[in-house]
Formats: C-alpha cells, sequence, structure tokens
C-alpha cells in the first residue's frame, strides 16, 4: 500500500508555513520545502491526498532544475536527507524523496504563466475575446491547438484560498518593474520551450505552465519553488493528442472532471473524492515521472 503525507508536523523544527501542498520550514539560513501529498483543485485543497503525490512533484522537480541549469541557476541545497541539518534527519523516514533544502530568496510578486497551446482559462478567454491576457489572437483556434506563437501570460499571486489573476505583460512591469518583467519573459520562455521539446521527445505534451523566481542575495534571478510538474502544468500524453477538444492528461483532471461532474462550487471545503479517482491520479502522475526522468528520479 502506497503510504500518503497529508500535512508534515515535525515538532523540533519552527512551526511551518503551509501551502497549498508544501510545508516550508524557516531553518534559518534555508528553508527546507517539503512536498506534502496535498492536493488542490480550482484553488481549493481537497480533504483526501494522493499517496506518493508530493515524492512526484520532488522528483520531477529535481529533474528539471538540473536539465534548465545550462539557463538558469535555482534553490536547490540538496535533496539528500544525510545532507540537511542534524534536526532534520531524525525525520527522514517522512522528508525522504519529498524534501528539498533551499536557498532563501526574495520571491518575485508575480507567477511567470507560458502557453504553447489554448486551453483551460485562456481558451475561455479566446472564445469571449479571441485574446489571452491581452494579446490578440488569429480567429479559427480550436481548443488546445498550438499557439502560432508561444505566449508569456503572467498572473498574479493570491493568498491561500483565493484565485490567481491574469494580467498583461504591461502590468506585471509595473509590478516587478520593465527590465525584470522582462527578464522573467525571456527566462520563462526560454525554460518551457526546451523543457517541452523533451518532453514531446518522451512522448508527453507540455501544453502551458507557470514558473516562480526569486531574487538571490547577488541580485540574480533563479529559479525555485516547484518546475515543469504535473501539478504546475498541463500534461497530455502525446499519442492521444487531438486539437477540437479537452484533452486526457496526466496531471489532476481526473480530479478536475470529477468536481465538473459533481457540479462543485469551486469554494471551501473540498468535497470527499472517490478512491477510483485518488487511484487514477496517483497512476497518472507516476506516468509522467517514469517517462519523463525514467529511473533516475524514481520514488
Amino acid at each position: 500500500m502506497a503510504s500518503s503525507v497529508w500535512q508534515t508536523e515535525l515538532p523540533d523544527l519552527p512551526e511551518p508555513k503551509r501551502g497549498k501542498v508544501r510545508d516550508m520550514y524557516d531553518l534559518g539560513d534555508a528553508y527546507l520545502m517539503v512536498a506534502t501529498d496535498r492536493l488542490s483543485a480550482f484553488d481549493v485543497i481537497m480533504p483526501d491526498p494522493i499517496p506518493d503525490k508530493g515524492k512526484v512533484l520532488t522528483q520531477i522537480s529535481l529533474f528539471w532544475f538540473d536539465v534548465m541549469k545550462d539557463i538558469v541557476d535555482n534553490h536547490v541545497l540538496t535533496a539528500k536527507v544525510d545532507e540537511f541539518p542534524v534536526k532534520c534527519r531524525q525525520y527522514a523516514d517522512i522528508l525522504e524523496g519529498r524534501s528539498i533544502l533551499v536557498k532563501k530568496v526574495q520571491p518575485q510578486a508575480i507567477e511567470c504563466v507560458v502557453r504553447g497551446y489554448i486551453s483551460g482559462s485562456g481558451w475561455s478567454s479566446y472564445k469571449k475575446s479571441q485574446s489571452v491576457c491581452g494579446i490578440s489572437l488569429p480567429e479559427g483556434l480550436k481548443e488546445s491547438e498550438k499557439l502560432p506563437e508561444t505566449l508569456f501570460t503572467p498572473s498574479t499571486k493570491a493568498e491561500l484560498g483565493e484565485h490567481d489573476e491574469n494580467i498583461s505583460f504591461e502590468q506585471s512591469a509595473e509590478i516587478v518593474g520593465q527590465e525584470t518583467a522582462e527578464k522573467l519573459r525571456d527566462l520563462s520562455l526560454a525554460i518551457y520551450t526546451k523543457g517541452a521539446d523533451l518532453a514531446n521527445e518522451k512522448g508527453i505534451i507540455i501544453a502551458d505552465t507557470k514558473f516562480e523566481f526569486g531574487a538571490a542575495d547577488d541580485g540574480q534571478i533563479i529559479l525555485i519553488d516547484e518546475v515543469l510538474t504535473p501539478d504546475s502544468s498541463r500534461f497530455w500524453p502525446k499519442d492521444q493528442y487531438e486539437p477540437g477538444r479537452a484533452q486526457d492528461s496526466f496531471d489532476k483532471q481526473f480530479v478536475r472532471d470529477y468536481l465538473l461532474e459533481i457540479k462543485f462550487n469551486k469554494q471551501p471545503p473540498g468535497p470527499k473524492l472517490p478512491q477510483e479517482v485518488l487511484d487514477k491520479t496517483r497512476d497518472k502522475y507516476l506516468q509522467a515521472l517514469k517517462l519523463l526522468a525514467g529511473d533516475a528520479y524514481s520514488i
């Protein structure tokens, strides 16, 4: 039986800051970032964890952090529990495979969304205005179609339980400054392009994704949080791709579909999820990890 971690309780460490998925422990000169098995859909945390999900997210992120090192530095110090501070090692049975010791940085105030295909909120916006985040698009695009040009469509960062809001590039520049906005855009597009090309070779279409960046002590922009995971991206099986409809996916689409089927109002608390939905979602996450990273990052 796969085990699951809804939230971590590590008594000898400071009380963590809990996000939708990750528990962040402030260790003074670094953070211990622990990916739980919590799942959020429509920005609502579901009451049932997906066993091993946090491990999958951590291992996929570590794979991509390594792949992207020639484009951008990242916040990883180590993912080896025996290299963590001594007070953390006693929790190795919980932390193994799902935690990373990371640098402390100042997070950028926007989320960097990249869209290679038109889906989700982008498709909804296109149907209304033939545009996405203020960017005009050609007539006649189909749902899930590859966009003529990859789009950088930033968003605000919402507090836990609230919804991110799509903004224009000009609005993002007002928030973080023109030079930083341009740098974030260029890095996001470069990372997505490299990642999408590699994933495509392995049978996965990365339709869209979101990145988070931070400013290191020297002012350098570095990649933080998670990278090109099924939680932060839409992963579609390449061999089943067909424009003109919603796609099968390697992510939490089983959960989203169930919630839409029961007409969930997208407000907390989330409903209890059927075991079949939990099992199928776990299988998809594991399949994505296997396809992308092979055995090198297995759980």
